[in-house]
């Protein structure tokens, strides 16, 4: 009984428009063979029993879909399978049923003549194809919308799934990195490399906070960029310079250390000095445009470019658009969309 209940609170609307349909179908046939209205022509009872024999040739339909459905979406062969079994086992339950009722009340040949059972064979037929034609149309839109919400469900699984893979890439790839500075800066000054580590420890608790999440704001990020840098200017002095340029504090979205990786990636392919250094804007307004004058290293090792396609991913998976990227004959460009919704 509860499972009934169930049922109808779940398709209460389906239920009240059939109700309502036959209610005005009962109503439109007495006008129509008494041509006056009286308090007759609006009894409910005629589309009570309409609604009655309605839910009894859905229950035979979806019986047999769920006995002989194979298909996950519409399929013509099996509808019709379904819906002349369904038809026939319908008819003839009305009429063992009405037959049971006539013997019972002896009204066997008023009811079940030739003429009488003729018509109410058509009427029947009738009725079945119409709230059939609605049941069925109903049905399969609830079936190919629950079909599109797994698709949407799975798709989004995978999302995630390659977000983490790709973040799980990126996090080895800031250690490994700075320890190979800090590795650098114990020959070279064991103060600053102390001070180095106790600057990127605190730094890469951030990056283990944010290892499970999708987003963070564009203010934790500028943050954690400019302690980065902060970080970089031990080994680099002013070789490197920094510009961060905002024009709105509006609350927007970002993925995890992006920022941190287009400095890193300036820093990493360009030689900056004192007296010519490397300059990287990070300009705000309808969306983020990081930049860096070019001044290449000579004699630069292979570069995979491993940490621009990762974001590009990460950024399509997450917003559906594209990292556009320009190389200049003096600047290289990065520009990023603004993601404005809320992470989940």
């Amino acid at each position: 009984m509860s499972l009934i209940l169930k049922q109808v609170r779940t398709h209460k609307y389906f239920l009240l428009f059939i109700f309502l349909f036959g209610y005005a179908q009962s109503i439109q046939i007495r006008f129509l063979i008494r041509r006056k209205i009286s308090w007759y022509l609006f009894t409910p009872e005629a589309a009570v029993s309409t609604f009655i024999s309605s839910c009894l040739f859905f229950s035979i339909l979806l019986f047999l879909m769920k006995k002989w459905q194979k298909a996950p979406t519409f399929d013509i062969k099996e509808a019709f399978k379904i819906v002349s079994t369904s038809l026939v086992l319908y008819i003839v339950i009305l009429k063992a049923f009405g037959l049971s009722i006539s013997i019972l009340f002896g009204n066997l040949e008023r009811n079940f003549n030739s003429e009488t059972l003729t018509h109410s064979l058509v009427g029947n037929f009738m009725d079945a194809l119409i709230y059939g034609s609605f049941f069925l149309a109903y049905y399969y839109f609830q079936k190919n919308k629950n079909y599109q919400n797994q698709i949407t469900i799975y798709n989004n699984a995978l999302s995630e799934n390659k977000i983490n893979q790709l973040k799980a890439q990126l996090n080895p790839h800031f250690l490994f990195n700075n320890l190979n500075v800090l590795d650098q800066l114990i020959e070279e000054d064991k103060n600053v490399a102390s001070d180095f580590l106790n600057e990127f420890a605190e730094m890469y608790r951030y990056v283990l906070e944010v290892s499970d999440k999708k987003l963070v704001t564009l203010k934790e990020e500028l943050s954690f960029a400019k302690n980065y840098f902060s970080l970089m200017e031990h080994k680099y002095g002013n070789a490197f310079q920094l510009e961060i340029e905002q024009k709105n504090d509006i609350p927007v979205w970002i993925a995890p250390l992006t920022l941190q990786l287009l400095i890193e990636n300036a820093i990493k392919h360009n030689l900056g000095t004192e007296n010519n250094p490397v300059t990287i804007k990070i300009k705000i307004e309808d969306n983020i445009v990081v930049s860096n004058t070019l001044i290449k290293k000579q004699n630069l090792k292979l570069i995979s470019g491993k940490g621009l396609q990762n974001l590009k991913e990460q950024y399509y998976l997450l917003s559906n658009q594209k990292i556009d990227i320009k190389q200049q004959e003096a600047l290289f460009i990065v520009t990023l969309p603004l993601i404005s919704f809320q992470k989940k």
